[in-house]
This record gives C-alpha cells, structure tokens and sequence, in this order.
C-alpha cells in the first residue's frame, strides 16, 4: 500500500503548541523560570519557520540563478556572522576567511551532489540547492568555529612552547601542526558522532521527513547516506581549509608567531 502524504492546516498547527505550553507549565510548575524563553523562542520558530516557507515558495516559482545567488549570499553571510560571533579571539580578516571558506566548501560539495550524484538540471536547481546547502551551511560553521576556538587558544596558550621550536630549528608548519591537527579533530567530532549513531539512536530529519512525505524507507536512506557523507566531506573540508588560513595569518613568511595579531574579545 502506498504511503499517503497528510498535509498540515493551520489548525494543526495550533494544536502542536499545547506541547509547548506543557513545557511551560512544567517549568511554571518547577519554578525553573524558562517559560519565556520557551514561549519566545516557540514564537520566533513559528514567524522564521513561515516566513522562510513563503520566501522559498517564492523562489523556486521564480527558479532564477541571479534571485538563488542573492538567497546563497544571505545564507553565507549569516552562516559567516555566527561562525565568528562566538569566538574568544580574533584576528583582521577573520570574517573574509570564514566567508571565503563557507563560500568555497558549499559550492564545491552541492555541486557534486546535485550535477555528478543526483544528476539534477540545472545543477542550482532551488528544491535541491538551497536545502542542501543550508544543511552544509548549518554543520559547517559549528566546525570551523571550534576550529578556529581551538586553534587560536593554542597558539596564545602554547606560544613559549611554539616559539622554543622555532627556535630549535622548527619550521613554522612543524611547530603548529599539533595545533593544527588537534583543532581539526575537535571540529569533526560532532558529525563523527553523529554517523556512529545515526539509525540506531537518532533517524535524521530529512529521513524522517521523506517518510512523513510518504517516501519509501529505504529511498528516504539512500538519500540520507548522501547528505551524511555530503556533510562530513564538507566539515572535513572546511575545518581543513580555515585552520590553513588561521595559520597562514598567524605565521609570518620568515617563520615567526605573530601574537599581536590574535585579539582577545571582550565579554
């Protein structure tokens, strides 16, 4: 028997907040003082939620490159600002090389999904563009971001320790490389995690939504194996990709640690 898809009202909808209003209660009940910030958050859900459904109704009716470049572009500066906006330190630049990072990572990996896997034409095709490149956008900018956390900690942390083996003869890239490799590793461990468990703990939300479309399970995992391998590539890319820029400015041509040029952000 073939899977029907049931489509939500609005009614329905408002039906679904009484789980929020549970959540509430209990935190009323608890006296954890969360209900606002339940309810608010609940609230912004709703108006992002829809407003990004008429948004992207509108843009696949369009199904323009110039109208899909500007929705990229809002993605990729979002995606940049908060990649950035968490961090301990800085440095000049380093929203440029985040932006440059995100930009490259999440062309490079939709395109080989959409044309060479999926076989999509045109490859931007707004249903499978912005989709994917939101969920590579959303996974991305958590690993550069410990990434670059990590990385320039170690450098101001270790510094003595850096500089001794410079000292000693060390290039620059034997000195930061521990550095280098440790962030790395720190910035893959989510989605490494994620892919242990994945099936056996948790069923991913776009398998869970194929289903609830009235997919075939086993079509709705294919397509989640892509999109898990899609992400992890994309990570590994782009943890790769923003620890060499870190590094890159960090460390001068003569093979010299510039300190000055990590700045502490005032909380």
């Amino acid at each position: 028997m073939k899977a029907e898809f049931i489509t939500l009202d609005y009614l329905d909808i408002l039906i679904s907040t009484l789980l929020v209003l549970v959540a509430a209660g209990v935190s009323v009940a608890l006296k954890l003082r969360l209900e606002k910030s339940l309810l608010l958050a609940a609230s912004r859900t709703v108006v992002q939620l829809l407003l990004v459904g008429y948004v992207l109704k509108w843009v696949f009716r369009l199904n323009s490159a110039a109208v899909l470049a500007l929705v990229a572009l809002v993605m990729v500066g979002v995606a940049t600002r908060e990649a950035v906006r968490r961090q301990k330190r800085v440095f000049r630049g380093i929203y440029l090389r985040s932006f440059v990072t995100l930009v490259a990572v999440a062309l490079l990996v939709t395109f080989t999904v959409t044309k060479i896997i999926i076989g999509v034409e045109p490859w931007w095709r707004p249903q499978y563009m912005i989709p994917l490149m939101g969920m590579i956008l959303g996974n991305v900018l958590t690993g550069i971001s410990l990434v670059m956390d990590t990385l320039l900690d170690a450098f101001a942390e270790r510094s003595d320790e850096i500089e001794m083996e410079l000292s000693l003869g060390a290039t620059k890239w034997e000195a930061a490389r521990d550095a280098m490799a440790e962030s790395v590793r720190r910035g893959m461990i989510p989605i490494i995690n994620s892919m242990t468990v994945v099936g056996l703990v948790t069923l991913p939300g776009m398998m869970t939504g194929q289903i609830l479309a009235g997919a075939d399970p086993l079509e709705a995992v294919k397509y989640q194996i892509v999109v898990m391998f899609m992400i992890a590539a994309a990570i590994a890319l782009g943890c790769m990709g923003i620890s060499v820029f870190v590094f890159r400015r960090i460390f001068n041509e003569r093979h010299q640690l510039r300190l000055d040029r990590i700045r502490k952000v005032r909380s």
